[in-house]
């Protein structure tokens, strides 16, 4: 029962907790540039969600064997070698996705999140536990990519995954789908997450008894003199 409320916190822990992107702010280069349509948010999610859980499981399963000095470079080699199976399929099977994610695809290759889950997790555990680390950190970015996408597309363009919906009706915010409009809506999307995971609230007044400093403080004592 603890083992699989621990592998049930692992994968939910990338969702809102600790999400790449919302939470640890990473892979925001690919995040901003990509989520201008809905279409191409889910297919850079999974992308990069099959390479998390793939390259986790090798890394775990060679952590004993990497030596500790070339454990970056190595890292790097075997994701790369997730990426270049990717990107043959998405070239083979989707040409259009290919061509809209474009130089981004291949650079999954330098993404923090993959290269940060392998470092600090995939190599210090075992296989199971990194294959829901990578599964639950991918389904985190995914998630986000995709709402972000959706949000810009729909104000940006008036449509979903292609299929206008606001055509004739509204004009789309143009600016929705260039960086500026990016920015705004990723800016938005942190502060909903830091409120959902309780950061951001306001803390608790305690006043000059609750300081740490309180012993010390010159305005305390001035304050307690003049009450006597």
């Amino acid at each position: 029962m603890e083992k699989k409320r621990s592998l049930w916190s692992e994968f939910t822990k990338g969702i809102i907790k600790e999400n790449p992107v919302l939470r640890l702010v990473l892979g925001c280069c690919a995040t901003l540039a990509v989520s201008t349509s809905a279409s191409n948010a889910i297919g850079m999610g999974l992308a990069t969600t099959f390479v998390l859980v793939c390259s986790n499981a090798a890394i775990s399963l060679l952590r004993k064997v990497i030596p500790d000095k070339v454990r970056i470079p190595a890292f790097i080699t075997v994701i790369a070698g997730f990426v270049s199976v990717v990107q043959m399929f998405i070239q083979a099977y989707s040409p259009a996705l290919d061509e809209a994610l474009g130089i981004y695809l291949p650079l999954i290759v330098v993404n923090c999140i993959i290269l940060g889950r392998a470092e600090m997790f995939a190599s210090k555990n075992k296989v199971l536990p990194s294959i829901v680390d990578g599964l639950g950190m991918g389904i985190g970015f995914t998630t986000t990519l995709l709402v972000m996408g959706m949000i810009r597309e729909f104000l940006g363009s008036g449509s979903l995954f292609g299929i206008p919906i606001t055509a004739g009706v509204v004009d789309p915010i143009i600016i929705f789908i260039l960086p500026p409009g990016g920015f705004f809506v990723f800016g938005i999307l942190i502060a909903v997450a830091n409120r959902l995971s309780g950061e951001g609230s306001r803390p608790a007044e305690l006043g000059c008894q609750g300081c740490p400093l309180a012993a010390n403080c010159s305005k305390l004592q001035e304050k307690e003199a003049a009450k006597k």
